[in-house]
């Protein structure tokens, strides 16, 4: 692996990025193990928001009408989301509860 010797700095001190104190993170595995080429930038989307809302097992109960709102989705583009990411193993799905998933190696 080649290392880039670009001199990292701060491009605005003001707002400085920082772990906040409740659960919410998202796994860097999703682009290391090849994760996102197994759904469509809507279903990530759909991902970020659940991981952000979820609580620290995961789990969020957000309607589908708030979600759709959120993503500016239709409901038919907010299940084929939906479909992606149980598809892509990431996500589990009970209406109206939902769960994002540890990652498992991509394939």
């Amino acid at each position: 692996m080649q290392t880039n010797n670009l001199n990292k700095r701060l491009l605005n001190t003001h707002r400085l990025r920082r772990v906040p104190s409740q659960f919410s993170w998202v796994d860097h595995r999703l682009v290391r193990q090849n994760h996102l080429p197994r759904a469509a930038a809507a279903a990530w989307g759909l991902y970020l928001v659940l991981v952000t809302v979820g609580d620290d097992q995961g789990l969020s109960y957000y309607a589908d009408r708030t979600l759709c709102r959120l993503l500016s989705l239709s409901t038919e583009q907010l299940a084929a989301a939906r479909a992606q990411l149980l598809a892509a193993g990431v996500l589990a799905y009970e209406a109206p509860l939902y769960q994002v998933l540890g990652l498992e190696v991509a394939s």
